[in-house]
């Protein structure tokens, strides 16, 4: 009787303190979730903020964090100093083109490596896997050299065909490809549905949360592209926004920020479309699988 007592008198004691550190362990997440946030929001802030002000008011020590006149001029000589359409437009031309490519490379591959049967597949993969502990930075002279011989500096072709490898998309979709029932997979094969009708009826229905995470980081990525675009671009027949922003930065010595940071802006607005259209689906897409019921 004194044992059960005893041990029924520790139980309180023992649910308290494990309350106690499931608070403290809340707490703690929810201050480094705020730092993060802050460390997010905050130069975000100052990008627009810097956009509506002017030259002086930016150099201003100490900082205004408000602009001190507002103004709007920053955009006007965004749309007028530099062709911002035409940049604009190579932009969504390379992002649409090339993230096209890499999605639908990507899917093919990866139903190719997972629910295909033929030999070396397991070779195929290891060898996709390993390029990508291949820095995209050392294969561009290579690249340039081959793309130089082609003719093809200075065109979409050029800036968007040494870009459309995609073993981050391969290894994505295939891992999830391999996660679906295979119950489901094997009755629409004995329905008689073929490698194309098996892909596109059954397979992609139940795949769209880890498709639109690669959708979206496919996008994201290839609207950022600077570097390869820097080198095949000459001009504004081809360039993308991200290389006519350089042609902001310098103004009399100084580096011209107002306009800098309001095409920055504009430059940022198309892709917070696209993720806020597609991040239900890409949080799902990346935390299927971790939490299984």
């Amino acid at each position: 009787m004194k044992w059960f007592r005893r041990e029924t008198g520790t139980q309180p004691d023992e649910q308290t303190h494990f309350q106690s550190q499931s608070t403290a362990f809340k707490v703690i997440g929810y201050i480094a979730m705020a730092v993060a946030l802050l460390g997010i929001l905050v130069p975000i802030y100052w990008i627009l903020a810097a956009s509506f002000k002017t030259q002086p008011d930016i150099y201003t020590v100490p900082a205004n964090y408000w602009p001190n006149p507002f103004t709007t001029e920053n955009y006007h000589t965004v749309r007028t100093q530099i062709p911002f359409t035409s940049y604009l437009r190579n932009s969504v031309i390379i992002t649409v083109v090339l993230s096209t490519v890499k999605i639908v490379l990507g899917v093919l591959s990866a139903y190719a490596l997972s629910l295909l049967r033929f030999r070396g597949r397991n070779l195929v993969f290891i060898i996709v896997i390993a390029s990508l502990m291949v820095p995209n930075q050392i294969t561009v002279i290579s690249n340039y050299a081959i793309v130089a011989d082609l003719g093809l500096k200075n065109t979409f072709a050029g800036i968007i065909l040494p870009l459309a490898g995609t073993a981050f998309g391969t290894f994505l979709m295939r891992n999830h490809f391999l996660s679906l029932p295979s119950e489901i997979i094997e009755a629409a094969r004995m329905d008689g549905a073929g490698p194309l009708k098996l892909l596109t009826r059954v397979v992609l229905p139940m795949s769209w949360p880890t498709l639109s995470a690669f959708a979206l980081i496919t996008i994201v990525n290839d609207w950022n592209e600077y570097l390869w675009p820097f080198l095949m671009s000459d001009d504004e027949r081809t360039a993308p926004l991200q290389i006519g922003l350089t042609f902001l930065q310098n103004n009399e010595g100084l580096t011209n920020w107002g306009p800098v940071m309001a095409g920055t802006v504009l430059a940022v607005i198309p892709v917070l479309v696209v993720f806020l259209l597609l991040q239900k689906n890409m949080i799902k897409g990346l935390t299927s699988g971790a939490v299984k019921g």
